[in-house]
């Protein structure tokens, strides 16, 4: 009996054993499925959230009415929403990225419209102030100078389909009657070489020359000069001022030019520049354009006239041209004979070339090399040039014409200028008028007098100088 007892005690506890692991089992198997369950009810929780969300804020869109008129708020820096699982970082002081976002990323300022006119105002008095600054000595309405104008901000702009680039900026003018007075009463270079033949010590004119001095003193009150005048004067002027230096030249013409103006007071030859042409050159170059003066008269005359008025410098200055050569040079030619420290550079009596009508044109192709875009002039000896500029020319181009048309400031013709704004503009030049577009020729403080002095200026008992040697 002993034996069957402790048999069944062992069955009991090993039936109790055996119930305590299956139940050890079962727990573990539940517990190890709990957070899988608590995922997917999160999951399921946020969309139901997310989803409310959208509703209510399709509602609110919906049932508020849009204001009349927007109202400009502060912007508010909105945080973008994370993805889901994603970490915020958070920096070394506390705060999150996206703090630091918000802190780095201000709002713009609110634009203050009446600021924004004030501004826009004052451009336009800027650009008010500087017109006027550049054009000081020429009316606002004057046609040509707004023709001008809109020409230059046109050709000048990089984005117009008629941009010019610099370096083909080219603008070239007549000097006498264009860049300075040609009526008191005659052109500068007949009064330089009157002056020179009748007046001046160092100079003893020969028969031939005194009488053609003569003649100039004695024609030019009434301008009733021999035909083909333009080159009589060239030859004379090449065997007056023969056998001068550059430098005697230059200190000839500076000498004749400090004297007052004959039929003016208060201007000096040197100081007879149009003022109103002066501001168009300085205006162009302010543009980018290389101005050149391209005239009848003497190349060194002009180089004299023009420095100390305009920036143009001199090899930028075509005029009337003879030979040089160097003093001790004699007969021999340049290619056989060596220029030397006891050289300097004289003028000859061989004329080369009298810058007039096409000459102005072989002239300009031959030492400017490009085909200019503007040209001024004021007589039929520019014709040829203004035409070279309008015609044929791969940019867009213009030309002016000055008429002599104020009789009151100056000593213009109008009914002569009358016909000449016709024909110009028949021949498609912009007409400068001098009477109506400019402000001041000279300056205020010039008058005009309309009396000569000329005559008596001029008044000489000279001897020819091969009576002189015969004697």
């Amino acid at each position: 009996m002993k034996k069957n007892r402790i048999s069944l005690a062992s069955l009991l506890v090993a039936l109790v054993l055996a119930l305590s692991m299956l139940t050890g089992f079962a727990i573990a198997e539940e517990t190890a499925t709990e957070p899988a369950v608590e995922e997917t009810v999160a999951e399921e929780t946020a969309a139901e959230e997310t989803a409310a969300e959208e509703t209510a804020a399709e509602e609110t869109a919906v049932e508020e009415p849009a204001a009349e008129e927007p109202v400009a708020e502060e912007p508010v820096a909105v945080e973008p929403a994370a993805e889901e699982g994603a970490e915020v970082e958070e920096t070394t002081d506390g705060n999150t990225a996206s703090d630091d976002l918000m802190e780095n990323d201000p709002a713009e300022p609110e634009i203050d419209n009446e600021d924004v006119e004030a501004e826009e105002i004052e451009a336009l008095d800027e650009e008010d102030v500087e017109y006027e600054d550049a054009f000081e000595f020429w009316n606002e309405d004057a046609p040509a100078l707004n023709t001008l104008i809109d020409y230059v901000e046109d050709v000048t702009d990089d984005e117009s389909p008629n941009f010019i680039p610099e370096m083909d900026r080219i603008a070239v003018f007549d000097m006498d009657g264009t860049l300075m007075g040609e009526l008191y009463p005659t052109y500068l270079e007949y009064y330089l070489l009157a002056r020179r033949i009748l007046t001046d010590e160092s100079y003893q004119p020969d028969a031939e020359m005194l009488e053609f001095g003569r003649m100039l003193r004695d024609h030019a009150l009434d301008k009733s000069f021999p035909d083909h005048m333009d080159m009589l004067h060239a030859t004379h002027a090449a065997r007056a001022y023969a056998g001068m230096t550059l430098g005697e030249f230059s200190d000839f013409v500076t000498r004749e030019l400090v004297r007052e103006v004959d039929g003016f007071e208060g201007m000096t030859y040197a100081d007879s520049f149009y003022l109103p042409m002066v501001e168009v050159i300085e205006y162009l170059q302010d543009y980018g354009f290389k101005c050149f003066v391209c005239s009848g008269s003497d190349r060194f005359i002009c180089r004299v006239f023009i420095e100390g008025m305009v920036e143009i410098p001199y090899e930028n200055i075509i005029g009337m041209d003879v030979q040089l050569e160097a003093t001790n040079q004699g007969d021999a030619d340049g290619l056989d004979y060596v220029f030397n420290v006891n050289d300097d550079i004289v003028r000859t009596d061989h004329l080369l070339i009298k810058n007039l009508k096409t000459n102005k044109v072989l002239q300009i192709a031959q030492e400017i090399g490009r085909q200019p875009v503007l040209s001024f002039g004021n007589s039929g000896g520019d014709v040829s040039m203004h035409n070279y500029t309008i015609n044929n020319n791969v940019y867009k181009s213009a030309a002016f014409m000055l008429i002599a048309d104020d009789e009151v400031r100056d000593y213009g013709n109008a009914e002569k200028a009358a016909e000449l704004r016709e024909k110009w503009e028949g021949s498609g030049y912009n007409v400068i008028s001098m009477a109506n577009d400019w402000k001041t020729i000279y300056g205020e403080e010039v008058v005009k007098t309309g009396e000569f002095h000329w005559l008596e200026d001029l008044a000489e008992d000279r001897v020819p100088v091969e009576e002189t040697t015969a004697e």
